[in-house]
Order: structure tokens, then sequence, then C-alpha cells
């Protein structure tokens, strides 16, 4: 048939239309979700995907990147006053309790149990099915970015001196103490010590391996307990004789960037800013990491600490179906492989962790895999009264560090403001 300019324009016209109808046919064409999102690595990469899923779907995913404490105020606002400004909210894995409480977010359950072969559930490890959303048997959000508590140390700074990698929280502390060195600029501890969640988080951490808890058995406030105040003891010590000058005013940033620019020897950490120590744009110390599980004080069980983020719908959403599918795709295996490999440092998927192309970049993540799977998501406690537990640690902490007071009484006073609340 010869193309003449009738039939040209015949054939431009029927692929117009079905372009158009392809547009139209799209399950979720016109909708938009907002997202509000930590600013972790995983907020820039998730972002950077929200087009292909557009692409998929036809729905708009605008992606709002918040510092923690913004996050939580924002978040708690939407909430309160039923706005359904976000669709969509990243969650930590201590909000489980206070959002089960409040009902403010979706129970997904149903959910999950509709779309079980699409999700596989079986793929995702356990303790973050559980403690990344899970709480009083409802599921209050679907777990995304899975943290693991590892210890990141350098490699050069041991070998120079003689040291093995420490395997229990009294060889790191002695280690630390025999890395530091002010005059060459090297620290061999860093933590967490500005006032708020940043300081009462870290020290948490290191309580629950140095064998302290916050909780008693019966599950009340036990802060002045006599192990925690000897763990505050020695984690004060710690900033005082081995930290960097300024460290008592670090949060999560601080801290990370202090062990990349080269200036402390060991770091308690989540794994999720470890891919950040590869990378010779951020670190000038590649080629000089090691990333082992976090230790555990002497005879206590291997149980690593387990954190991370959800993702959960807004009870007052528009759009619950098509914010679920998002958690879906976002979630899937291919899409959350794609995500880490950009990056984003968060996992989530048995497979992810045994992939050779991840392994490859990530040589680190058989040790991601051994904290997950004996991993514990309560030693900071998810119940509803953590945010509040939380703000008074952050202050009694701080002001140890900073001289203010001394552990003992800065605990007293935080078990007094802390029994108010039960």
């Amino acid at each position: 048939m010869a193309l003449t300019k009738r039939n040209l324009l015949g054939l431009a016209m029927s692929g117009w239309f079905a372009l158009t109808l392809g547009a139209a046919a799209k399950p979720l064409d016109g909708v938009t979700l907002n997202v509000a999102s930590q600013n972790d690595q995983f907020a820039a990469v998730m972002a950077k995907l929200a087009p292909q899923f557009k692409d998929e779907t036809g729905a708009t995913v605008k992606v709002d990147i918040l510092d923690y404490g913004s996050l939580l105020t924002k978040t708690t606002a939407d909430f309160i006053a039923h706005s359904g400004g976000y669709d969509v909210i990243t969650t930590d894995i201590v909000w489980a309790g206070q959002l089960a409480a409040n009902d403010s977010t979706v129970e997904l359950r149903p959910l999950i149990k509709r779309d079980s072969k699409e999700i596989d559930v079986d793929d995702i490890y356990p303790v973050l099915m559980k403690s990344l959303g899970n709480y009083g048997g409802k599921q209050v959000s679907f777990p995304f970015a899975g943290y693991a508590n590892v210890l990141a140390y350098r490699t050069d700074l041991y070998k120079a001196a003689g040291l093995k990698p420490p395997s229990t929280m009294e060889e790191l502390v002695a280690d630390a103490y025999k890395l530091t060195d002010p005059a060459k600029k090297q620290y061999g501890f860093v933590a967490n010590g500005q006032k708020g969640p940043a300081v009462a988080q870290d020290w948490m951490q290191y309580n629950a391996e140095m064998g302290g808890s916050i909780l008693n058995a019966a599950g009340k406030p036990a802060l002045n307990s006599a192990a925690n105040i000897k763990s505050l003891t020695v984690y004060r010590d710690l900033f005082q004789k081995a930290a960097p000058p300024g460290a008592a005013d670090y949060d999560w940033g601080g801290r990370e960037e202090s062990f990349r620019q080269g200036l402390s020897a060991n770091m308690q950490t989540w794994s999720v800013g470890a891919p950040g120590y590869y990378d010779p744009k951020m670190s000038k110390i590649v080629g000089e990491v090691g990333i082992e599980v976090a230790p555990r004080g002497a005879g206590l069980p291997k149980v690593y600490g387990v954190g991370g983020w959800g993702l959960a719908i807004n009870a007052d959403s528009k759009h619950k179906e098509a914010a679920w599918t998002f958690i879906k795709w976002i979630t899937s295996k291919k899409v959350h492989k794609q995500m880490n490999m950009m990056g984003a440092g968060s996992f989530l998927r048995k497979s992810e962790l045994r992939d050779p192309e991840l392994n490859a970049k990530f040589p680190f993540l058989p040790v991601i895999a051994e904290s997950f799977e004996h991993g514990d998501g309560d030693y900071r406690p998810r119940i509803p009264e953590y945010p509040r537990i939380q703000d008074i640690l952050g202050t009694a902490v701080n002001a140890v560090l900073v001289g203010n007071t001394d552990p003992k009484s800065a605990l007293d006073e935080a078990q007094k403001a802390a029994e108010k609340l039960f």
C-alpha cells in the first residue's frame, strides 16, 4: 500500500488514540499520593523512584523529606486534625505503640492476608515484620527499612595498634581508650550526645548491650537501676576521655560525619549509614573500615539491636488502596533491591541479603543478616509511653554528658518523671 498523506495522517491519529487510551488505562491515573519521609538515605532514593511508579500505575508520588523532629510533629498534627494531608508516612520502630493506641493508621492485616502471595511475607525477616509496625496484634505499618545496630571500626588503626576487633563491650571500651590520641586528632569513640532523641536512643543502645533496661520485668520504669547508672557512667566517661571535642552536641549526622572524616576509630551505628563508608565522594576512610555485629557485655546472650522504619497509611487518607499499592511496589523484591543498589541502605528481605550483586557492592550484608536473624526490636520499648520516656532521657543523659549533673542524680530525677506516665 502506498503511504499517501491521508494514510500517514490516519496512522498518526491511530497512534495518538492508542497512546491516549493506554495512559487512561493506568489503574491510578490522576491520583496524587503525599508521602512524609524521614530524611535517611532511603528518602532521596524513594523520590528518585517516584516517576517510575507513575509510569507503571499513573499515580504521582510527592515525597516530603523531613528531619526526625519535624516528621513526628507534622504527622502527629495531621493525625490529630484528621486532615489527611499525608497518605503514606514513614514510621519509626518506636512509634508503633502510640500509633496502635490512637488508631492513627490503617490496620494492614486484612490487606496483607489478601495479597500474601504477591508480598511473599516469608521472604521478610520475622523480626522486621513484627517490630517495624506490629503492636498489640495490630499491624500499624508495613516494614520498609530494616536497620541493624552494628560496630563500624577502623581496620588500619586496629592493625597499627596490634589489636583485634572487639567482641565484647568491655573490649570495646578498653580499645576506645587505647586508640585515643588527641595530638593526632584521633579518638577511639563517638556516639550521639545531642539533647533529645539522639542521645536518648544511643544511650539506650549501649545500656542494653551492657545489660541494662529502662523497664523492669513488670513493664514499669526502672530508669535508675544500678545497671543503668553503671552504663551511663561508662558512657559519660567515654565522652569525656575518648570522644571528639563537641561530641555532646552530635546527632546521627554529626556522629556519622566524624567517622567518615577519620576522627573516630569506633562507632556503633545503624547499618543504613554503612554504604557511605565505601563511597569516596563522602568518605576519607574507604578501604579502612570493618563492620561487625554490635558487641555485647561478657556473658550476655548474642541478641542484636534492630531498628528502622515502616510505611503506614494515614487512617484519614482518601487514597488508601492507592497508598497500599505504593507500599507493595516499593517493598517488592525488584524495587527494594533497586533501592539498595542506589544506596538506600534499607534492607528488608532475605533474598536481598543473599543477593550476589548486592553482596558484591556491599560486603557487610552477612553482618546485617546475622543481626536480623538474632534481632531484638524491643530494647527501646515500643510502648505508647515511649516518646515521653525518650524526651525524659534525652534531657537527663545530655545533662550528664555536659557536666551539669551526675549519672545517679540524673536517672533518679528521670525515674520520678517516668513514673508519672504510668
